[in-house]
C-alpha cells in the first residue's frame, strides 16, 4: 500500500460560525468551529459538536476556542488543530492511511495578504499538499449555480458568522466588493446586550443564538409569525431565576442597527457597480446566501428598502461549502483560484 500515493481532495468551508467539508461531493464534516483544549498540555480535546457542547461549561483544566474571528484565523494553534481534528473525521470515513491533500477553502472577500497567509500556513501544518482558496462570495454563487465566466453581472450577499460578504461577479471575477464585519455574531450579542439591559437577564452566547434562530426576525410585521420563545436565566440584580418570554417583534427591534448596517453596506456596493452590470442586476436579482439568510423576513425587507428583488439560496449554510467543492473539481478550469 505505501508505494502508492493516494491524493485525498476535499474542499473546506472555514466558517466563523460553522466549519463545511465536502469529499467527493459529499457533505462529509459540518460542525461548529469551536475546539477545546487542555490547558495544561495544549491537548485536542474535542472538536465541533462536542467542543460546542462544551463551549461555557469548562472548568479550569479545558479552555473552549473558536479559532476565528471576524472570518479571519485569530488563534494560529487551535485554527490547526481544528482542521486537523475535522480532516481526520473524513479520512476516519475512507480507510487510508494519510494520503496528501488537495485542499481548496473558502476565505473571505476583504481578506489581506498576512490573513490569507494564516489561512494557508494553517491548513499545510494539518497536512495539505496543495492549498488552493476562493473567495467566499464567489464560491456562494457557482453554489447557487449561477454561471460566474458569464459575461452578466450577478450580487451575492453572503451573511456568515464574522462577516458579511457583498460581491458583484462577472466573467469569472469580483468586480466590486464589499466585505464588512457585521453578521451573525453582531447579532447574537445585540441579543445578550438587549437581554441584560431590558429585561435583567443574563443569557450566554449560546441561549442567545437559540433566541436568533427560534425568534430572529428583521421585520416588526411578518405573516406567519414564530411563537414567543421562552428564556430562563439569572436575574443580573438579585441571580435568582427568571422566566422571560420573547417575541419576535422585540428581536427585531433589537438587531435593527446591525440589520441597517447590512442594508448601507449593500447599498455602498451597488453605487460603486458599473451601469452595465447595475442593469443585470436588477433584472437577475440580489442572491442571499450563508447563515443570515434565514432570518425572518430579511429579504422581503431588503427587496422593500432597495427596490431589487432578493432571493434566498436554496441551502444558503451550505451554498459557499458547495461551491467550493465545485471548484475543488474544476481547478484548471477556474483562474480565479487563489494558490
Amino acid at each position: 500500500m505505501g508505494l502508492f500515493s493516494f491524493t485525498q481532495e476535499i474542499a473546506i468551508d472555514l466558517g466563523t460560525a460553522n466549519t463545511v467539508i465536502i469529499h467527493n461531493d459529499k457533505i462529509v464534516v459540518d460542525e461548529p468551529s469551536v475546539v477545546a483544549l487542555d490547558k495544561r498540555t495544549d491537548k485536542l480535546l474535542a472538536v465541533g459538536e462536542k467542543a460546542r457542547l462544551m463551549h461555557g461549561k469548562t472548568h479550569e483544566n479545558i479552555r473552549t476556542i473558536r479559532p476565528l474571528r471576524d472570518g479571519v484565523i485569530a488563534d494560529f494553534y487551535a485554527a490547526e488543530q481544528m482542521i486537523r481534528g475535522m480532516v481526520k473525521m473524513v479520512s476516519s470515513k475512507s480507510h487510508w492511511f494519510s494520503p496528501s491533500l488537495r485542499m481548496v477553502i473558502g476565505i473571505p472577500s476583504g481578506s489581506t495578504e498576512v490573513e490569507i497567509r494564516a489561512v494557508r500556513d494553517s491548513s499545510e501544518h494539518a497536512g495539505g499538499r496543495d492549498v488552493y482558496m476562493i473567495y467566499e462570495p464567489m464560491a456562494a454563487a457557482i453554489g447557487i449555480g449561477l454561471d460566474v465566466q458569464a459575461p452578466e453581472g450577478n450580487m451575492i450577499v453572503d451573511i456568515g458568522g464574522g462577516t458579511t460578504e457583498i460581491a458583484v461577479i462577472s466573467l469569472g471575477g469580483i468586480v466590486s466588493n464589499n466585505s464588512i464585519r457585521v453578521a451573525g455574531d453582531d447579532l447574537t450579542n445585540d441579543i445578550q446586550e438587549y437581554m441584560g439591559r431590558q429585561h435583567n437577564v443574563k443569557v450566554g452566547e449560546r441561549t442567545a443564538e437559540l433566541i436568533k434562530i427560534n425568534v430572529g426576525s428583521a421585520l416588526t410585521e411578518l405573516d406567519n409569525p414564530p411563537e414567543d420563545y421562552v428564556v430562563h436565566g439569572p436575574n443580573r440584580m438579585t441571580a435568582l431565576p427568571m422566566e422571560v418570554p420573547i417575541s419576535y417583534q422585540e428581536i427585531a427591534h433589537c438587531i435593527e442597527k446591525s440589520i441597517s448596517k447590512i442594508e448601507a453596506a449593500v447599498l455602498n456596493a451597488l453605487e460603486h457597480t458599473p451601469p452595465e452590470l447595475y442593469a443585470d442586476i436588477v433584472r437577475n436579482g440580489i442572491w442571499l446566501a450563508g447563515g443570515g439568510a434565514l432570518l425572518r423576513g430579511l429579504d422581503k425587507r431588503l427587496t422593500d428598502k432597495i427596490g431589487i428583488p432578493f432571493h434566498i439560496a436554496d441551502d444558503p449554510l451550505h451554498a459557499v461549502a458547495k461551491g467550493t467543492g465545485v471548484a475543488l473539481k474544476n481547478i484548471d478550469q477556474f483562474s480565479f483560484l487563489i494558490r
